[in-house]
């Protein structure tokens, strides 16, 4: 980790912090090819390829008929997983439900002389939920992408996960995932965009993966929509000298274990702190740590310590960095709630440790990532329903607009569309 004094100097000049917000630029050249000639193969090939993919990568030799995991395993694995690990994904589960609850959005109709004009909310009907296998097991991931399309009124939830074990295959359980293929990479999301004799095609894909994922889920936005374009996981922590640093540097190195490409920060009024954290971190909690090497990558390469001059600065910082997770452990939390623009979820005061937000407080942890916190919002309900416009108009509505919309034709020089209103105008 290294400690970069910002005091006294203009902060979006520094190059350590450029290069740090600059991080999710990463060269893709190398790998789009690969990722265009596995959708290619995809489409074209269908469960053939998908078998031989799973192969290549996964190292699991698969039939046609192992591709989907039969319904009667994700039961079994609900009933035999640890009773304490079951009641906890319950928990998680109805309160994620509950605070997506209140993102639930209405029909609405407005009324006026001779028109009726409002917008008929529609959920999609198939959503296909993408969870990572890889260097961990995430069912915290199927909770919180599934239960916004549940609340939502999704009629077909559809998950893939390469090797899902049961822990995963039980939150699939418990959210209502009837169907689960054991299948990831960019070819999982290549199926869900296009179907295979096997898997069907969905109307929007969701949930975070590698850089692979990532970038099929790019390249087949437009034959389906996305959720987001997810890149590596970021913490940011904004602490005064009132913060414990034990606390901080936990919290910091719960990003660092995600990933070598993980980004740990904090941005501190504080020297002091700022040494004691970095000290903690490397001389007590990576001593003996089981994932000492992924999270000492992370903190060697993405880990920074920013000091400076006051809170006001620290919240300025922040908001150009516009991070995944920000946490706020300064003296008076609330008071730098307004200053903050761009954070995907914001943790304020001591206790609200980001790891109670990624497992159990109802709150989405699909979150942007590498800086789209300036325009993106974390999943939610919103995500799995459309909108379209309905639009009533009588003879009396007709004749009280039918003037400027000729107008309006005629500026643009579009005959028909001046057409389509004299026709009408005849007739009365």
């Amino acid at each position: 980790m290294k400690i970069v004094d910002l005091r006294g100097k203009i902060f979006k000049e520094n190059k350590e912090l450029l290069n740090l917000v600059r991080r999710s630029e990463m060269e893709v050249e190398q790998f789009e090819s690969s990722v265009k000639e596995i959708i290619k193969n995809v489409k074209e090939r269908g469960d053939e390829a998908l078998i031989e993919y799973t192969e290549k990568f996964d190292k699991v030799k698969l039939s046609p008929e192992e591709i989907v995991v039969p319904f009667k395993e994700l039961e079994k694995a609900y009933e035999e997983i640890e009773e304490e690990v079951r009641w906890a994904l319950e928990i998680a589960a109805e309160r994620v439900r509950k605070f997506h609850e209140a993102q639930i959005e209405k029909s609405y109709f407005l009324e006026e002389e001779g028109m009726i004009l409002g917008q008929k909310v529609i959920p999609i009907e198939r959503a296909g939920l993408y969870v990572p296998g890889g260097k961990a097991a995430y069912p915290s991931s199927v909770i919180m992408n599934a239960m916004p399309a549940v609340v939502a009124g999704v009629k077909e939830i559809v998950m893939c996960s390469p090797n899902p074990n049961k822990y995963t295959l039980a939150a699939a359980f418990i959210c209502g995932v009837e169907t689960v293929y054991r299948i990831g990479g960019a070819q999982a999301i290549a199926a869900m965009a296009y179907g295979t004799e096997t898997v069907k095609k969905v109307d929007k894909i969701v949930g975070p993966g590698n850089i692979f994922v990532a970038l099929a889920k790019k390249n087949v936005y437009g034959a389906v929509d996305i959720d987001s374009i997810a890149g590596p996981s970021e913490i940011l922590v904004i602490a005064d000298e009132t913060a414990n640093p034990e606390w901080v540097a936990a919290d910091l190195l719960s990003q660092a274990e995600h990933d070598e490409l993980a980004a740990a920060i904090l941005i501190t009024t504080s020297e002091e702190l700022a040494k004691q954290v970095k000290d903690i971190l490397y001389n007590r909690y990576l001593v003996n740590f089981s994932r000492e090497s992924i999270a000492r990558k992370s903190l060697d390469t993405y880990g920074h310590a920013f000091i400076v001059d006051n809170l006001e600065e620290a919240a300025e910082v922040s908001n150009f960095i516009a991070p995944e997770h920000l946490e706020i452990v300064v003296k008076e939390p609330f008071s730098l709630l307004d200053k903050i623009k761009h954070a995907g979820a914001i943790f304020l005061g001591e206790y609200s440790t980001e790891p109670l937000g990624d497992y159990i407080l109802g709150p989405n942890h699909v979150l942007p990532t590498g800086g789209s916190a300036r325009f993106s919002s974390p999943l939610g309900v919103y995500d799995f329903i459309k909108r379209s416009s309905v639009i009533y108009v009588n003879r009396e509505g007709f004749r009280r607009v039918e003037k400027y919309a000729r107008t309006l034709a005629t500026a643009e020089g579009l005959e028909a569309h001046r057409l389509g209103v004299e026709v009408r105008l005849e007739k009365q």
